[in-house]
């Protein structure tokens, strides 16, 4: 009943959001005011969220590091906000992954501060459009979008556009599911709406939640109401992705450029698709999403004549982060939307994180959840450097680079967090199975059409039935009616992961990781933290 009473609110305000698009001139004006602003706008926020909030954990934590809001104020002045979070994190205002998850307390010292994923959420926000994001294990933690902060992130989707000429482009989204409507909203919220929703996993799949069902039909009325379209979601599996293939050529036949979002991995899988049906999509735009962008992902996308970009983001931080530079020095070179988030690295040996972890930290007062030095789990090469780029121009000249995850395994884009696996393969397929918890390892390795998943499984064990393998893990891994359960629905439809019958990798110091990332290991070690993967 809670989800449908926000559906209804949301429904009635998306009329007058969808009724006043944004232009090139107001976003870019925009983007200018809140990179003016990012000290004011910081501290705006942690006195509203965090100190005027007595549920916040970071409340707690700038208590235990003797941090009053004055404090904080004076200490932005004299540092500046990357200086002033790089003294809080020294002094323990952080969260881990693991801690922003609730998976675990936040110990500073002999103190211990319960981390609610819900006392995460803005107080500031107004639900209007429920969405869910976790992995495999324990319970989603949840994401209240609502039309001010997609918005403030549908400015720069438009301004990322603008760059490459795209504000004409025929726009279309390939999702997971129907809990891909925030983007559909906020690549409508400027020129035409999206045209096309593909997603792959049916809204009426056996056991998702009813939210699913109801989405696409509360946005439609509500476009409906505007007097704009919005499309219905239609079901473009990974393992057959020629439907989106042909509405791509007929688009360019008609003398229009189809731009594509989506993830990574099924993008890699349309285009190899497209090709070997001899589908031609020559001059189609996609912008990759959601996993790592390799040079080898983007050598099957070129093949096919389709020119790439890539984001980089997180549902946690309200979408994406940054965008890719339009005149790269790597594959997934990307500027750092450094008006939306503020950004600090660790350095070497600090709090037990990776050198290179990115903390990511709110800025707007529209941030869904807020994040005060928060670790997602990612890492990356940062720096500050010009590169004449048209992104550039708008103020973002903080580069990401070398983007990879030290916590999750993330394919055919799926994700889920190292630590949620490691009980389905050290405990419930050894109990099923036999074995221990050596004999079982997911192994990510770069493939002809893009990331691949592999369930490793030693020799040693004996003959088994490979399929009742995979099904046992994909039950263990997808249980829950929300983003654990698209995810498994997704997978099993992918035919992930692959059983194969051999010895788990192990690492130069003979650890037997749960997560083995194979092209990492091989080809991008020298990138990484300590050089392992």
């Amino acid at each position: 009943m809670a989800d449908l009473h926000a559906a209804a609110r949301f429904v009635w305000k998306l009329r007058g959001h969808l009724r006043d698009p944004l232009d090139r001139t107001a976003a870019a004006a925009i983007v200018r005011r809140r990179l003016e602003r990012r000290a004011a706008d910081f501290l705006r926020l942690v006195d509203a969220a965090v100190y005027a909030n007595p549920r916040s954990p970071y409340r707690r934590l700038l208590a235990l590091a003797g941090c009053e809001p004055g404090d904080l104020h004076a200490l932005v002045a004299r540092e500046g906000v990357e200086g002033a979070l790089a003294v809080l994190f020294r002094s323990g205002v952080y969260l881990t992954v693991d801690e922003f998850k609730g998976r675990r307390p936040a110990q500073r010292g002999s103190a211990v501060v319960t981390v609610s994923p819900t006392a995460l959420c803005s107080p500031l926000r107004d639900p209007r459009l429920p969405a869910y994001t976790g992995g495999s294990g324990g319970a989603p933690s949840p994401v209240a979008y609502d039309l001010p902060s997609i918005r403030d992130r549908a400015v720069n989707a438009l301004l990322a556009l603008e760059a490459q000429g795209g504000l004409a482009w025929v726009k279309a989204v390939w999702g997971l599911s129907a809990g891909s409507a925030p983007v559909v909203l906020r690549y409508s919220s400027f020129g035409a709406s999206v045209a096309r929703w593909f997603v792959q996993v049916p809204p009426t799949a056996s056991g998702l939640h009813p939210r699913y069902r109801w989405v696409s039909p509360a946005l439609r009325l509500a476009a409906a109401l505007a007097g704009r379209g919005l499309p219905r979601p239609e079901v473009v599996p990974v393992g057959d992705p020629l439907p989106i293939a042909r509405w791509m050529a007929q688009t360019l036949r008609a003398g229009a450029v189809p731009h594509l979002y989506g993830f990574a991995s099924p993008i890699v899988r349309l285009c190899q698709a497209a090709s070997q049906a001899r589908i031609d999509i020559r001059g189609a735009r996609v912008t990759m999403t959601g996993e790592a962008v390799t040079a080898a992902r983007l050598a099957v996308v070129r093949a096919a004549g389709v020119v790439a970009t890539m984001d980089y983001g997180a549902v946690d931080a309200g979408g994406p982060v940054s965008h890719g530079c339009l005149r790269p020095s790597s594959p997934d070179d990307a500027h750092f939307f450094h008006d939306l988030h503020a950004l600090i690295q660790p350095g070497p040996g600090a709090h037990g994180l990776p050198p290179r972890a990115l903390l990511l930290t709110s800025l707007r007062l529209t941030s869904p959840l807020v994040l005060l030095n928060v670790s997602i789990g990612d890492q990356a090469v940062v720096e500050r450097r010009p590169c004449g780029c048209p992104l550039g121009a708008f103020g973002w000249e903080t580069h990401l680079s070398a983007i990879r995850s030290f916590e999750k395994l993330t394919a055919a884009g799926m994700t889920f967090l190292d630590t949620d696996v490691v009980g389905v393969l050290e405990e419930e397929l050894p109990a099923r199975f036999g074995g221990g918890p050596a004999d079982y390892q997911l192994v990510e390795e770069e493939a002809a059409d893009g990331a691949t998943v592999i369930l490793a499984v030693h020799p040693r064990l004996g003959p088994l039935d490979a399929e009742a393998v995979r099904e046992v893990f994909l039950a263990a891994i997808g249980r829950g009616d929300g983003a654990e359960r698209i995810m498994t629905l997704n997978w099993r439809r992918a035919g992930l992961p692959r059983v194969e019958r051999r010895p788990p990798a192990a690492s130069a110091r003979g650890k037997v990781p749960h997560v083995w990332r194979a092209y990492v290991a091989e080809s991008e070690a020298s990138a990484l933290p300590g050089g392992a993967p």
